[in-house]
């Protein structure tokens, strides 16, 4: 059993999440957070079967998350 740091977010037409700290991209989604949990932990199988232990190759492994916001001109 290994833990991941995920991202959920909340939109107007369900969830999604994503594992932080991965080579390619991982994605789940639902209609409820719990849903998107179970999906995205089934992509995070599916991407190690696919791609083996060099998706946790990362230069520098995430320790935290954070959410910020930040203005930008446009």
């Amino acid at each position: 059993m290994r833990q991941f740091k995920l991202i959920v977010e909340k939109h107007q037409d369900g969830y999604v999440a994503y594992p932080l700290g991965f080579k390619g991209v991982v994605v789940g989604e639902g209609d409820t957070y719990e849903e998107a949990l179970a999906d995205v932990k089934s992509a995070i199988r599916f991407h190690i079967e696919s791609f083996g232990q060099e998706v946790f190759e990362v230069e520098s492994p995430v320790l935290e998350a954070f959410v910020a916001e930040t203005g930008v001109a446009i």
